[in-house]
């Protein structure tokens, strides 16, 4: 009689495999393997506003957590000095230029005085929609203006691919400020249940205009001038929200397979000239004290909002992946621009970038698990509408053209007539004008601006106007 062990172990083996396979099948499904992506995009936090980079009286522990359990970058660049240009090129991986989007969205006449859209086109190649279409529970919590409030038929959050949103400067409803943290929190417990990674963008209102402040935070800081007090409250509260998200982090176990970035939309403001301390109100925020308690710091660097010199431009930039990127370190070699984000948070997804797609930015994948960053051959581009002669009020905001090639870096008045050149990588803190040493440098980069200047088109097209300007 043939023996049926041989059989039974077969079936067992065969039965303990389709198991394991069943399993891995579920994780992959469930987003086991793919990790979670919190980006956390401060509006005009300076890079001298944390404590972790110095500053004398700021106190951010919770951004300071990131830092020492992540790396902290300090060559990294927004793609303008002002917000919604900014925000266009972390949604798209493009120069905002390549969009006419040279400025903040406002209300209609003032984007058709500047040649600008109404709003960032919803068919344009958009983050949240990838990750989307890679299986990312996607959200956005904060501010938005990638439209503006008062313009009522502009396309909502919900029209470039989140799942859900709860925003201001934009169409609809307007979130409270503060209220940010409460629904990431509750879309990241959704998340879990469910088994989706998720892509959370959680972009918060401080320092920004109106200084929306909460007694608690004003009593931390007592001790401080008004203006100084008022300051470091938003910016402690706002800390705390962080904080809030970290530690929801933590409860659910999630912080291992989560990459945590936190950054800012560019330099802090500053009031160009005494500034009597004051009430404004925002038609998206509310009422809250003016431009008199922006007190912003740079950490030393050229220029503030506004300006593309290191101070307009050149902001925080803090990455947190426990096991991937190292902690505790300091990045300040490798050269990362905000157009990088979409590549690099494709690729930690597995989202494929759609073959007719041309990025500006390339994945800094390798640069944030801290591997040797080769030397970056696409140069980075800005472009902002300036004043020349520079106000004397203003005297760092002149600059309608900037690039960086490699270590140099160009600065130029809107026709060309005026130039500055710094070795940027030597000289971050653009005290040493290069071009009269460097005239051959100056040549070269003018060439490849005018190269670019050629690829932009003369004025924004597609389904991107308000109704308001026919009428």
């Amino acid at each position: 009689m043939t023996s049926l062990f041989p059989k039974t172990q077969f079936n067992l083996k065969s039965a303990v495999f389709l198991f394991s396979l069943l399993l891995t099948i579920s994780s992959i499904a469930r987003g086991e393997e793919r990790a979670n992506i919190l980006f956390i995009f401060a509006d005009d936090w300076g890079w001298g506003d944390l404590s972790c980079h110095g500053h004398p009286y700021v106190k951010t522990p919770n951004i300071d957590r990131l830092a020492a359990e992540g790396t902290d970058f300090h060559r990294f660049t927004v793609a303008s000095g002002v917000c919604s240009p900014s925000r266009t090129a972390v949604m798209t991986g493009h120069f905002p230029a390549r969009y006419n989007i040279d400025g903040h969205f406002a209300w209609v006449p003032s984007n058709a005085k500047r040649n600008m859209p109404d709003w960032l086109d919803t068919k344009a190649p958009i983050l949240p929609r990838l990750l989307q279409g890679a299986g990312y529970a996607t959200a956005h919590f904060g501010k938005w203006h990638l439209a503006n409030n008062m313009i009522p038929d502009s396309p909502l959050p919900s029209e470039y691919g989140y799942d859900e949103y709860g925003a201001f400067n934009c169409a609809g409803e307007q979130i409270p400020v503060h209220e940010d943290s409460e629904r990431a929190n509750a879309f990241i417990e959704k998340s879990h249940r469910e088994g989706k990674p998720f892509f959370v963008n959680l972009w918060l209102h401080e320092p920004h205009t109106p200084f929306h402040t909460v007694p608690k935070y004003r009593w931390r800081f007592r001790d401080l001038e008004e203006t100084d007090n008022i300051y470091a409250s938003v910016l402690s509260h706002a800390d705390d929200r962080i904080g809030e998200v970290l530690d929801t982090l933590d409860r659910l176990g999630l912080t291992e397979n989560t990459l945590v970035v936190f950054s800012s939309d560019n330099g802090p403001a500053r009031a160009a000239g005494p500034t009597k301390l004051g009430l404004m109100h925002d038609t998206a925020t509310g009422a809250g004290y003016n431009l008199a308690a922006s007190k912003g710091v740079t950490g030393g660097r050229k220029g503030y909002k506004s300006a593309l010199f290191e101070g307009g431009i050149g902001v925080p930039f803090i990455a947190r992946w426990p096991g991937k990127i190292a902690a505790g370190k300091i990045d300040d070699s490798s050269l990362v621009s905000a157009v990088d984000l979409l590549p690099t948070f494709c690729e930690i997804a597995g989202a494929e970038l759609p073959a007719s797609y041309k990025p500006d930015g390339l994945s800094q994948v390798e640069a944030l698990k801290g591997k040797p960053s080769p030397v970056r051959q696409k140069p980075l581009f800005w472009k902002m509408a300036s004043a020349w002669p520079a106000p004397m009020s203003k005297p760092f905001h002149w600059v309608s053209y900037a690039i960086v090639d490699r270590n140099w870096k160009l600065v130029a008045n809107m026709d060309g007539s005026y130039v500055e050149l710094y070795d940027i990588a030597a000289d971050p803190y653009e005290k040493d004008d290069r071009r009269k040493n460097e005239p051959e440098v100056v040549e070269q980069l003018l060439r490849k601006l005018d190269r670019w200047k050629a690829t932009l088109p003369v004025k924004p097209t597609g389904d991107v106007f308000s109704a308001e300007r026919v009428q």
